[in-house]
């Protein structure tokens, strides 16, 4: 299948330096646009599983009017690691030649704290909703991932979505699931507005907008080798697993309703 243009494709120019907040070692390096990246690897971690839920979850939360850091097909040339001093730095660049993704270096952000920064609760009933649609396990109170940038809230990270292609193992189950993970999520106290959520991004959001998402999924991040599949077969799954979750939002806007009302 032939990838459509949903994002800009740019070519390391400059490694920079590694950032070690993450378990995948992602690094900020400079492209031949003259703009800073968070470079995420192939080789790293849970490889192109990874690069794929920080695709199509980071362009879901802008389809539906957040605000995320550009999103950039970013290539890494083969030489990029032959001078590498760290020989963990040099081994995950090695085995990240080609297609990689980046997120526009939002330049003096800083972390979001709950204590600090409120969320108003249409927000936050919308924020929730979006993890759970894309089952992200990881926007809880030890690792919020977004950032405050020029006094306004940007949504980061969402690498750990989709989780169900680890396995691949019962994805339909997963697609209509409850998403139970929700009651750990840093905004449930806020989202006392679910349904309004529901009504909104269901709005925003349709089989057709899927489709093109899941369709412009690079090939070369489709050749799974624990699975035995086509990459047009793989994005099959994707778009039936977002258009499930999409028919069945009620599962887990009431999971996330009844978590909100033991919480508080």
């Amino acid at each position: 299948m032939m990838m459509l243009d949903f994002l800009r494709t740019v070519n390391v120019t400059r490694y920079i330096s590694p950032l070690r907040e993450g378990g995948s070692l992602p690094a900020l390096v400079d492209a031949d646009d003259d703009f800073k990246y968070v470079l995420k690897f192939r080789g790293a971690g849970h490889g192109v599983k990874a690069l794929i839920s920080e695709f199509l979850g980071g362009e879901i939360a802008r389809m539906l009017g957040f605000k995320v850091p550009e999103l950039v097909f970013i290539h890494l040339d083969e030489d990029f690691g032959r001078s590498e001093a760290d020989e963990e730095i040099q081994d995950l660049l090695r085995a990240s030649h080609g297609l990689n993704l980046g997120l526009h270096f939002l330049s003096g952000a800083i972390t979001f704290d709950p204590v600090v920064t409120k969320v108003d609760e249409e927000t936050a009933s919308k924020i929730v909703w979006l993890d759970a649609f894309i089952t992200n396990i990881d926007r809880t109170f030890r690792n919020t991932n977004m950032l405050i940038w020029k006094k306004e809230l940007w949504l980061i990270d969402h690498g750990a979505s989709f989780y169900f292609h680890h396995t691949w193992d019962n994805w339909e189950k997963t697609a209509s699931s409850n998403f139970v993970y929700v009651k750990d999520h840093v905004l449930l106290p806020q989202a006392s507005k679910m349904d309004e959520a529901d009504t909104f991004c269901r709005s925003k959001l349709s089989e057709e907008k899927i489709h093109q998402l899941v369709d412009s999924i690079p090939d070369v991040w489709l050749n799974w080798e624990d699975l035995d599949a086509t990459p047009d077969e793989i994005r099959e799954v994707y778009k039936q697993f977002l258009t499930i979750r999409l028919n069945h939002s009620a599962n887990f806007v009431n999971e996330a309703k009844t978590a909100r009302n033991v919480l508080i």
